[in-house]
């Protein structure tokens, strides 16, 4: 099984390290205070605000060749809180990719909440996470770590399709900042 490294160690890296356990997975923590000393697993989540990514790509640059790297980032404008910082046809996955171009990127768990992700349901039904990459064997590692933890994953497409996930993920956002709905909740697929 795959090696893991959660980078954030906030609500989401220690939901995301907790699911990724729960399945089996070895997974080391690392803090941002440790970003570009702490060694890497064979899969490194990028489990931070967007605002942080550049210097985290920056900071471990090659050391991320050949590594399967997931971005769960939403790059939302937090002083408005009313759009995505990206360009219109870009994702926060996609300049990753660019940054790390021998890293095999994939766009998940932006569409979840860290307490649906811990809690391992949306409502009565098993969290989904959705999963976009270029790297089929790479999305289907995650996919069976997800799996293996309790949790509903569903190949989204290419890594192309990040600009969609982070709308769904800002829309998301948006909704429960403006309490339409709780932290609890989240979209789900039902297959």
């Amino acid at each position: 099984m795959a090696r893991f490294s959660v980078i954030g160690t906030g609500n989401m890296g220690s939901a995301i390290a907790g699911l990724l356990e729960r399945g089996g997975a070895e997974v080391t923590r690392v803090s941002r205070d440790e970003t570009g000393s702490a060694p890497l697993g064979d899969v490194v989540v990028l489990a931070v605000p967007y605002p942080a990514l550049a210097e985290i790509v920056k900071a471990y640059g090659s050391q991320l060749d050949g590594k399967v790297v997931v971005d769960i980032t939403n790059p939302l404008n937090f002083e408005t809180f009313d759009s995505l910082v990206v360009s219109a046809d870009g994702s926060a996955a996609a300049e990753v990719a660019q940054a790390v171009p021998g890293a095999r990127v994939l766009k998940a768990f932006n569409t979840n909440f860290a307490a649906t992700l811990a809690g391992g349901t949306v409502g009565d039904a098993p969290t989904t996470v959705l999963v976009a990459g270029d790297d089929a064997d790479a999305k289907q590692t995650l996919i069976d770590a997800i799996t293996a933890g309790g949790e509903s994953a569903v190949d989204a497409g290419s890594l192309s399709r990040a600009r969609e996930l982070e709308a769904i993920g800002f829309l998301q956002l948006t909704l429960a900042a403006s309490e339409k709905i709780g932290w609890t909740a989240g979209f789900n697929l039902f297959r």
